[in-house]
């Protein structure tokens, strides 16, 4: 069945085929929840959640675009409400905004995604939120700060922090060997 059939009977309220939708898509928009949300029962309920608004908005999918960049996109907003629930961002500290963030590529820069991915859990959701959304999505600061409603240097402040604690961990692996 292609993607169109599938949607198509799925607006058509086919429990068969919104059950072929979730477990076609399922497996990858857990582990885009997984991302942000460090609990793997918390980060399947988010999923679940998610799941529900793409099967009762499937109307608002105008076909532009790829299906699964419009399910992707609705998983993050619902890992960044359940976030915001948690506000993770209550503890945060700004950085001096007059200092210059342009630094020299660092041992995080050269890492591949699956390692980096793999160290997520170990960060403060903070500042793993931060770095999935802008490093993971390619979301600009200033998109970051009004989905979280946080300033622009707190966005920039915990990503900088996440780098750090990113190079931190790796280092702390790696036994101080260089790439």
């Amino acid at each position: 069945m292609t993607e169109q059939d599938l949607i198509a009977a799925c607006k058509r309220q086919d429990r068969r085929a919104q059950k072929m939708l979730y477990e076609r898509h399922a497996p990858v928009m857990l582990g885009i929840c997984r991302r942000y949300i460090n609990d793997f029962t918390e980060a399947e309920e988010v999923m679940v959640e998610g799941f529900f608004k793409v099967l009762t908005k499937l109307d608002m999918y105008g076909a532009e675009g790829s299906f699964e960049g419009w399910v992707r996109r609705i998983m993050v907003n619902e890992c960044l409400m359940h976030l915001r629930k948690q506000n993770p961002f209550k503890h945060a500290e700004e950085i001096n905004p007059n200092i210059d963030l342009g630094e020299a590529p660092s041992v995080v820069d050269k890492m591949e995604s699956e390692e980096i991915l793999g160290l997520l859990d170990e960060l403060p959701p903070g500042c793993r939120t931060v770095f999935n959304l802008f490093v993971v999505e390619g979301y600009k600061h200033r998109e970051i700060a009004d989905e979280l409603g946080i300033s622009i240097n707190t966005s920039k402040s915990q990503l900088l922090l996440a780098k750090q604690k990113m190079e931190e961990l790796v280092v702390k692996r790696l036994g101080n060997q260089a790439f």
